[in-house]
């Protein structure tokens, strides 16, 4: 924000156009470091839901592969291992999908937050200087 109000004050003796022009070059050289790394999370909360169901549909595939070709005496402790190892991937991968998408949207609004401010700064420094070059002028 700084950055923003110091940009805006260098043009001060400039037209307007000039002040206002300055002050989002220096909204845009800020917004990328706000916004550069929280799509990451949500990308990373995705995966980790995808790495839950990739994870259920293997224990069920070894489930069902080791039941078939087990005795019968075998058959239901091997089907609820293999069961409980997809179950457990499920679980896993819903619980860090939910935390990543959670997070995500926390950040998310934090960083709405932070451009609205920028926004509102940029808008209170013009109309600050406009209406001290117009006191200055009448």
């Amino acid at each position: 924000m700084d950055e923003l109000v110091k940009a805006g004050l260098m043009k001060v003796n400039r037209p307007d156009s000039e002040v206002q022009a300055a002050m989002d070059e220096a909204a845009l050289r800020e917004l990328p470091k706000i916004e550069s790394r929280t799509p990451y999370l949500a990308l990373l909360a995705n995966l980790a839901m995808l790495c839950g169901l990739f994870g259920t549909v293997t224990g069920l595939i070894a489930a069902f592969g080791a039941v078939a070709n087990a005795d019968a005496a075998s058959r239901a402790t091997m089907l609820a291992r293999g069961i409980s190892e997809a179950m457990n991937c499920t679980a896993f991968g819903l619980f860090t999908g939910i935390l990543g998408l959670a997070s995500f949207a926390y950040l998310n609004g934090r960083t709405q937050n932070a451009l609205d401010d920028i926004a509102e700064v940029k808008k209170n420094v013009s109309n600050l200087l406009f209406q001290a070059k117009a006191a200055l002028r009448g």
